[in-house]
């Protein structure tokens, strides 16, 4: 047990699956995450990275992400806006969840993400597609539907 590794546990309360990268240059990190030579997992530690930079530009890097083949990393990336509650990230996870051709891993994602960043603008798109016939896209939306309210509850919350 004296080798035992911990992993580390990021500021988002996750066990992310590669280390952040050190890097923090953002066009840099982009172009490391767009990559489609690179190794998955410099892809990975470059996307963690840019959500922990945080910010537009950081949204913006990650979502141009979204053009890559890899259905995991799709699903990463959709998975980190998520968990970074920006508001600029809800046109590029709505462009996901609206795109019928996207891999059903990162339209659940999508669905899921928008649920957690809380903002009734994601709510239409969401109740589109509550009735699915894909059950994974169904019963994501259900649950990104409830998510969306409880999170919206906590911070009305927060405000009083």
């Amino acid at each position: 047990m004296a080798d035992e590794i911990i992993p580390e546990i990021s500021e988002f309360g996750s066990v992310d699956p590669a280390p952040a990268s050190k890097n923090n240059d953002v066009e840099n990190l982009r172009n490391i995450l767009c990559n489609e030579e690179e190794k998955m997992f410099q892809r990975m530690r470059a996307l963690f990275a840019l959500r922990n930079i945080g910010g537009n530009d950081s949204v913006e890097s990650l979502a141009s992400g979204f053009n890559s083949k890899s259905a995991l990393l799709k699903h990463e990336i959709a998975y980190v806006l998520g968990q970074m509650q920006d508001k600029h990230a809800i046109k590029y996870l709505i462009e996901r969840l609206n795109d019928l051709d996207e891999d059903l891993m990162v339209r659940h994602e999508a669905a899921e993400a928008l649920g957690a960043i809380g903002d009734r603008k994601a709510m239409q798109v969401l109740e589109k597609f509550v009735d699915d016939p894909e059950p994974v896209i169904s019963e994501s939306c259900e649950v990104a539907i409830d998510l969306l309210e409880w999170v919206e509850s906590k911070k009305l919350d927060y405000d009083d």
